[in-house]
């Protein structure tokens, strides 16, 4: 199995992708840069969108996962949703399985937080909604850690200092459900069903 993480400092923290390494047993590569943007992927005038767009024309792979800036979705909802859009037409016609990485909000009391004006619940709502339409609208998968987040907020230490970024036990959340919606993806695939743009994406609100 060969999987390709695309994102930024969120898909990078404290080796996630060799986390999600170990447990699916595949070859994983990550195209990240802090603060990047799906948009930067696209852009093959950037040195991560060259990457990025030389990865999918040229290589094989069996799922394509794209997580965008933590507050994009909110902030700047159409540019997230047309580069979805692209990137999965791109990744489906290389004949790789896009997944959406559903991000979480940031910890609740967090001075970033209360910097946006924004109250825990609601961003974390907003982020699961915007991220299950995208999977849906582009028959993606979706693996909503953000939801894991929110159901074991106050039980677990999942976030970094900062109250943004995932500490070493968030980063193992992540590539849990990273690998587990991998693993229904492929039992799906293997008894004959495909996704369709419109069709059940496997996110929920939290």
């Amino acid at each position: 199995m060969r999987i390709l993480l695309l994102g930024n400092s969120f898909t990078s923290s404290h080796q996630l992708p060799q986390k999600l390494a170990a447990l699916t047993g595949g070859q994983v590569v990550a195209h990240t840069r802090g603060g990047a943007r799906l948009s930067e992927q696209l852009n093959p005038k950037t040195a991560l969108g060259a990457r990025t767009q030389a990865a999918l024309q040229h290589e094989k792979w069996d799922f394509v996962v794209l997580q965008e800036m933590s507050h994009a979705p909110l902030t700047t909802p159409e540019r997230f949703f047309q580069s979805v859009q692209q990137l999965c037409g791109q990744i489906r016609a290389s004949g790789a399985i896009p997944v959406l990485f559903a991000t979480w909000a940031y910890q609740k009391n967090s001075k970033k937080l209360a910097a946006k004006g924004w109250d825990y619940d609601g961003m974390a709502r907003a982020l699961s909604d915007a991220y299950t339409r995208a999977a849906r609208e582009n028959g993606a998968v979706c693996a909503n850690v953000g939801q894991q987040f929110y159901a074991k907020a106050g039980t677990v230490a999942l976030y970094d200092p900062d109250g943004v970024h995932p500490s070493e036990a968030g980063a193992l959340v992540a590539a849990e459900t990273l690998a587990a919606a991998m693993q229904t993806a492929t039992k799906e695939k293997a008894g004959g069903a495909t996704r369709q743009p419109g069709g059940p994406s496997g996110g929920e609100k939290p």
